[in-house]
């Protein structure tokens, strides 16, 4: 990649080759390394580095501004990727979520003339010899250990025809550790989200694993029903960004989503949760820095390419139990006389003044259940917010304020939105790693909650 241009000339000679009314063009320069370990072995390690180049065009051909856009691994031809966007741009018919580029560069533009900021295998410096001293614990006890580490960094050069320059590096980081008894009948979960591994703790999550499968060497079979249950953060925050995902506002103000409100419009001054709970965003949140900028290749009824630029400041979602704002990209604010509002790519949930933890949680708990995590959660009706999903790797059984042992897994039908408003008990809010959908969201911060009546719908077969 040595010979490849610099990415900001990648940008600037797009932007050069352009005959468009408009244009934006970014490149994401990124690079990734990982470990995988299987059986109390080190199994493979790689590091890798890719670039995408994106150019997207805007041309008025009478009608109306129009958009479109290509994009390119490697190191393409600028010209023809730029010549192609025009082209989509031509084909394409108006666009209704056109309005002027963004002109204005938000805080935190980031040093344009900087090089790309890179990961490289040395990130796990401390964390291997730390997993090798597992690997031989876990075998002393006849326990098995797996899962990975990764850790990416990615550089977002962006420029548009309008002026701005804008850079942002975005490091993020996972650990999923499975820990299974030696026979194979018992398997339990914990991770962790880092952005650079100077703060995982291996022997944190080694100790994390054993106490649930010692917990888990008891076995009771429960049948489906609603439980008392307590979510632990990863549980709390699948469910979160499910509901922040959703939260759309064209699609609640037409009436599509949970957020519309019966008899039209949306549900923003509405209670949703019963305790002050706060769900918010904030780019620069410690620890879960996101960026603080939309970059966008494609537009939806969340972001438009036409607002490629605009800041992306801190938004509290929902303010103390009450639904505060909706996404809403800059068109869809201007026919609703509403404020344009971006998503950022982080999501904290609290409660002030919570300070529970999960232990206190579980002592106060006469009878309940701990789940461990969620997967395989599908939308069932867009209108509740009806979800679906099964348990995964650990649902415990709690009886006079202690875990007494491991329950069957369950398939489990809950809406987050409904469930914000049953909640009678948040933690502390910690940082944690989503289970189910960490592929795309690892920067979240959640508490425990307890749910009196957690829809535990049927027994699931899963182990």
């Amino acid at each position: 990649m040595s010979s490849w241009s610099r990415p900001q000339d990648v940008v600037e000679k797009a932007l050069a080759a352009s005959t468009a009314d408009g244009q934006v063009a970014f490149v994401v320069e990124s690079s990734e390394a990982n470990l995988r370990w299987a059986k109390n072995s080190l199994t493979t390690n790689g590091a890798m580095r890719s670039r995408q180049v994106v150019v997207v065009s805007f041309v008025d051909g009478g009608a109306g501004m129009a958009a479109g856009t290509v994009a390119r691994t490697g190191n393409p031809d600028v010209e023809e990727l730029v010549a192609a966007s025009e082209q989509a741009a031509r084909d394409a018919g108006p666009a209704e979520d056109a309005v002027p580029l963004v002109g204005e560069a938000p805080p935190g533009a980031g040093d344009w003339d900087a090089d790309p900021a890179e990961t490289s295998i040395g990130v796990f410096r401390d964390f291997a010899p730390a997993l090798g001293e597992a690997f031989g614990g876990a075998r002393d006890r006849d326990e098995l250990l797996f899962g990975y580490a990764e850790h990416a960094m990615a550089t977002t050069y962006l420029g548009t025809s309008t002026g701005l320059r804008l850079r942002h590096d975005q490091p993020s980081g996972r650990v999923e550790l499975n820990g299974k008894s030696g026979d194979m009948s018992r398997s339990v979960w914990s991770g962790v989200g880092t952005r650079d591994f100077a703060d995982v703790s291996v022997a944190g999550l080694v100790a994390d694993v054993q106490r649930k499968l010692g917990w888990s060497q008891r076995r009771v079979e429960l049948p489906a029903g609603r439980y008392e249950t307590l979510l632990p953060p990863s549980a709390v925050s699948d469910l979160m960004i499910y509901t922040y995902w959703t939260m759309e506002a064209r699609d609640a103000d037409e009436g599509r989503n949970v957020y519309a409100r019966a008899g039209g419009g949306n549900r923003v001054g509405e209670r949703l949760a019963a305790l002050p709970l706060t769900l918010r965003s904030d780019p620069f949140e410690p620890g879960l820095e996101a960026c603080p900028f939309q970059v966008v290749s494609g537009s939806s009824g969340s972001a438009s390419v036409f607002d490629n630029g605009m800041a992306a400041p801190a938004v509290e979602w929902i303010s103390g139990g009450v639904l505060a704002n909706l996404i809403r990209p800059r068109a869809w604010a201007l026919r609703t006389t509403a404020p344009a509002t971006a998503a950022v790519d982080n999501l904290v949930l609290e409660q002030p003044g919570a300070t529970a933890s999960l232990d206190e949680m579980v002592a106060a708990t006469d009878r309940g259940l701990l789940l461990t995590t969620l997967w395989y959660i599908r939308e069932v009706d867009p209108q509740t917010l009806l979800l679906t999903g099964l348990t995964r790797d650990g649902v415990f059984l709690v009886e006079g304020g202690e875990v007494t042992g491991a329950v069957n897994n369950f398939r489990f039908n809950e809406s987050p939105v409904d469930l914000l408003g049953r909640i009678t008990q948040a933690g502390r809010t910690e940082r944690t790693l989503p289970r189910e959908w960490n592929d795309w969201f690892t920067r979240a911060a959640m508490p425990t909650v307890r749910v009196p009546d957690f829809n535990m719908s049927s027994v699931s077969p899963a182990s």
